[in-house]
């Protein structure tokens, strides 16, 4: 494709951010084919946790890139700034181009292999970089919107991503602490080899470690990091507008999978943006908590205290949150405010409970005791001090999470559990 001109190229960046996610990487490195030449398209996007490095070209490049060959280039890379020259990528020296951007925080870049070393033109390279940062900003978006068909096709990329990393590394690790054990052993002879080969295998252990320690920065973030960022996106909606916005950030400085990072902050702000709408509205309140088990955000207003659930559908926050196993839980009372809570486990759960009723919030649990009781609604609602219309909603979640069809089932399987 002809990029000469600025109708060709913007024509040629919508092509690309157009394609699906999958298929990104290799039109764009189609598109860029004509105007740098090159064997090999590979990046390392932080923003995507389940496969942060993908590549694109010819096997014998890409079926050896790795973590390490692009990490370096993105540590040390400065948005706006390309870089070209040669470095071990793929297993071997090769001359390259590479452009960073920062349109994700912890930034992503794109490399191509080229076929020489002669300069690209500056005009050239620009554009290059004015194509990454759009498609960068792209993905960010997407990650940033967390919908829940492409957050639940990624969870399980990220699962099996992970369980394979593991695997590799307690197999090398596992053969590189044996060889050291032979290798160490006084009753060898030739000691200058087995000093050699001693040293080798302390750089392999080592660079083991940094390489999960790498992977783990891509596809985790801090906690305070993340929260800063939910910050940063919240302020401008109330900026002119009379609402105070009260901000507590986690405690807790661990840190969280992107998935549920970005999760925790597309619900928030949808949240938000629900409760804003409502009228007589002063103060509101939003806070991370963390523990071992779970992220648990509050938005809590000063409001009428009528918000429904029917108000937090078009911002899809139920289904978000069943992608990762999470729940909500709202708690609206006439004249005293609404408080939603929005609950986020930490880790994938790789067994079923063995108690069904773990699955429930504990308003959930305690509207759940007086279904049991054989309490109508309204009786509920009064004892709770919430309204009908929240019953409802806590009753509605009740039998979807236990997988029952009436209020009948549930409270059989209270009784069981009890």
């Amino acid at each position: 494709m002809e990029l000469t001109g600025a109708v060709p190229a913007l024509t040629a960046a919508y092509d690309v951010i157009r394609q699906p996610l999958g298929e990104i990487l290799p039109r764009l490195s189609s598109v860029l084919s004509g105007l740098v030449p090159h064997r090999a398209a590979a990046e390392l996007s932080t923003h995507c946790a389940h496969s942060p490095l993908k590549a694109h070209g010819e096997p014998e490049i890409v079926d050896r890139t790795t973590t390490a060959d692009l990490a370096p280039l993105l540590a040390s890379g400065i948005a706006g700034r390309p870089w070209q020259g040669t470095v071990g990528f793929g297993g071997a020296e090769r001359p390259v181009l590479a452009v960073t951007s920062d349109a994700t925080p912890r930034g992503a870049v794109l490399v191509l292999v080229r076929d020489d070393h002669t300069p690209v033109d500056e005009a050239v390279v620009a554009l290059v970089q004015a194509m990454w940062d759009l498609v960068t900003s792209h993905f960010e978006r997407l990650s940033a919107e967390a919908v829940p068909g492409a957050l639940a096709r990624s969870r399980t990329a990220a699962q099996t991503r992970a369980r394979v990393i593991a695997e590799l590394g307690e197999t090398h690790a596992a053969s590189l602490t044996g060889l050291l054990g032979v290798l160490r052993s006084r009753s060898l002879d030739d000691g200058a080899a087995r000093a050699a080969a001693t040293d080798l295998a302390v750089s392999a252990l080592v660079e083991l470690r940094a390489e999960a320690e790498r992977d783990q920065e891509i596809a985790e973030e801090p906690a305070g990091q993340a929260f800063a960022r939910l910050a940063a996106s919240l302020k401008p909606l109330v900026r002119y507008s009379s609402v105070r916005l009260e901000l507590a950030e986690p405690e807790n400085s661990r840190t969280l999978a992107a998935d549920v990072a970005h999760t925790a902050r597309a619900v928030v702000r949808a949240v938000l943006l629900a409760v804003l709408e409502q009228e007589s509205l002063t103060r509101v309140h939003v806070g991370w908590q963390l523990d071992d088990r779970e992220l648990r955000t509050t938005v809590r207003d000063d409001g009428p205290g009528t918000l429904g659930a029917g108000a937090l559908a078009p911002g899809r926050v139920v289904e978000r949150l069943d992608v990762l196993g999470g729940r909500l839980e709202l708690d609206a009372v006439p004249g005293w405010g609404t408080t939603v809570i929005a609950t986020v486990p930490l880790g994938a759960s790789t067994t079923p409970a063995a108690d069904p009723l773990t699955t429930l919030g504990s308003r959930e649990v305690e509207v759940l005791t007086h279904l049991a009781l054989g309490h109508r609604n309204r009786v509920i609602a009064q004892e709770l001090h919430i309204s009908e219309s929240t019953v409802k909603f806590h009753v509605a979640n009740i039998l979807t999470k236990l997988g029952v069809g009436s209020r009948g089932e549930a409270a059989a399987l209270f009784h069981a559990a009890a």
